[in-house]
């Protein structure tokens, strides 16, 4: 892999990612030089992110007003995160790229609040992860360990959350493939909840949470999605959502940066594996399924990091056919969600929708 960071016209940070044979460069790694220049006429960027603490509920909220003026579903033609090329100017200076990670410039969370990040997959505008292809994947996956690794650094960030969101329907305002990063500042009120369940775990049993769950879902077998040498995807016990699978590594590492080499070389066509079954989930009919994909790492200085275990979340809003699972009276007033579709169906579901 290689790195190459520079600068945005108005001072955010771009870092171009390329790997061994770039698909869209068509260059190798090497050879491919990342120097073009951001010639649009950009003023700084003027944020207002302020993190208040919620007395009640004891977490945080991010204000930030400036948001309100974001870029809101563009036509293809003039989206931000295309290369720029025949005269169009985006926020890629590059006609070509294969991964690009930049500091967003309607960020939820900036300076001592924690820092957002855009990164972009591919320059096709009309991809998908799940078509990208296993090589692509791994660069993908090497620019979020490199991207946790480097935002670990900052004094101020607690713990580092990388994530897709695709579809209109999750709320997705540029259709780019694309997801985000966020280093907060503070440990997540999810992430102190699985922390303090494993606490204890821990002390009733001597055991690891983590690796008890996996184990048991191992075990029973009924809500096993699929299941590789370093991998294991299933359906939990309690899913919120329609359709939900957390892939885990089976040797328990706290975050990005610790996984071996023979976890990252599988992780790729497992997880494209993940994605294209999610889009037969509905049949070819339906549009393309929406989702969020979601890293859960384990924060930097928080008690109990050497307990948790990096895992990855991915589920749809989407209940069934033209139906979409709505968070409504239990689940947004009273955090108590409830759930449509058995586990163990949607595991057997997504184990019928095998790639042939």
């Amino acid at each position: 892999m290689k790195k190459t960071v520079t600068r945005l016209a108005d001072g955010r940070e771009l870092i171009y990612y390329d790997s061994g044979a770039g698909a869209d460069s068509g260059d190798s790694a090497d050879g491919v030089v990342r120097d073009a220049v951001d010639r649009r006429p950009l003023g700084p960027v003027a944020t207002s992110s302020e993190i208040r603490r919620d007395p009640l509920l004891g977490d945080s909220v991010a204000i930030a007003s400036h948001r309100q003026s974001r870029t809101y579903h563009p036509p293809a033609d003039e989206c931000p995160l295309c290369p720029s090329r025949d005269g169009r100017l985006s926020e890629i200076p590059d006609s070509s790229y294969e991964v690009v990670v930049f500091e967003n410039r309607f960020p939820s969370l900036a300076g001592d609040s924690g820092r957002c990040e855009v990164v972009c997959f591919t320059s096709d505008h009309d991809a998908s992860f799940a078509g990208l292809g296993e090589e692509r994947a791994a660069l993908v996956l090497a620019a979020w360990t490199d991207r946790t690794a480097d935002l670990a650094r900052l004094p101020q960030v607690e713990q580092v959350f990388a994530f897709e969101n695709r579809g209109e329907e999750i709320g997705v305002t540029l259709g780019h493939p694309h997801g985000q990063i966020y280093a907060y500042p503070f440990v997540t009120p999810r992430t102190e909840l699985m922390l303090r369940s494993a606490r204890t775990h821990r002390a009733e049993t001597g055991r690891n949470l983590f690796d008890d769950v996996v184990a048991r879902e191992r075990a029973e077998g009924t809500r096993v999605v699929l299941e590789g040498e370093h991998w294991v995807a299933f359906v939990p016990y309690a899913a919120h959502w329609p359709y939900e699978v957390h892939l885990y590594p089976k040797r328990r590492v706290p975050d990005l940066r610790s996984l071996d080499d023979a976890a990252r070389a599988e992780f790729p066509g497992v997880y494209l594996e993940l994605l294209k079954r999610f889009d037969r989930i509905f049949g070819e009919a339906e549009p393309p399924t929406p989702y969020i994909a979601a890293w859960h790492q384990a924060p930097f200085r928080a008690e109990g990091r050497d307990d948790f275990a990096l895992h990855l979340e991915l589920f749809t809003v989407r209940r069934t056919s033209g139906k979409l699972k709505f968070l409504a009276g239990s689940e947004s007033g009273m955090s108590v969600f409830i759930n449509d579709v058995p586990p163990e169906n949607a595991a057997g579901r997504l184990r019928e929708v095998a790639s042939k």
